[in-house]
């Protein structure tokens, strides 16, 4: 799965995997929000790499399996933040989601009778430092956005995005070039 090769959806050790974290993220999400020491704790163990503690996820936040997560210096997830993590999601330093954002690293054939099968991949995804992702977002499977970014509210982003513009649509395309 995280090399990128097609692998079954519906693999046992996969499913319990994917079990295991639904609890840890449904005890996540039950917490007070105010209990800001226990949701580091669990963010510490649930995700693949945190570059320091000064990183809020609002609740509710949902995941597939944390680990191939990795977040840099000062995140900030707004509520109902949503990651498809087959494949390892990259998100650099100072970095701030909007409320409804969705990241996806699995992807499906357009195939019925084969995406049946439940066989599936997974692409990556990479998002550079000093990133804005609007409300309601969507970041689709082996996407790079670079460096200081903005992706506005509601866009999909269906292809790579460079360094220092602001980018919005359906799909995403760049609007404005910074600098």
């Amino acid at each position: 799965m995280l090399s990128g090769m097609v692998y079954s959806a519906v693999d046992k050790q996969l499913l319990d995997e994917l079990y295991a974290v639904k609890d840890v993220v449904h005890k996540y999400n039950s917490l007070a929000p105010c209990d800001t020491a226990a949701r580091l704790e669990i963010l510490k163990d649930l995700l693949g790499h945190i570059d320091d503690d000064d990183i809020i996820i609002n609740q509710p936040f949902y995941c597939d399996y944390g680990k191939q997560i990795s977040v840099g210096k000062r995140f900030f997830a707004n509520f109902h933040f949503t990651v498809l993590d087959e494949a390892p999601v990259t998100i650099g330093d100072d970095c701030f989601i909007g409320p409804n954002v969705s990241i996806y690293t699995a992807c499906h054939s357009t195939d019925p009778v084969e995406r049946n099968t439940r066989q599936e991949w997974a692409e990556p995804v990479t998002i550079g430092n000093n990133v804005w992702i609007g409300g309601s977002a969507t970041i689709l499977p082996g996407v790079t956005i670079g460096d200081n970014v903005t992706i506005g509210a509601g866009s999909v982003v269906t292809k790579d995005i460079p360094s220092n513009v602001v980018a919005v649509g359906n799909p995403c395309r760049v609007i404005k070039r910074l600098g």
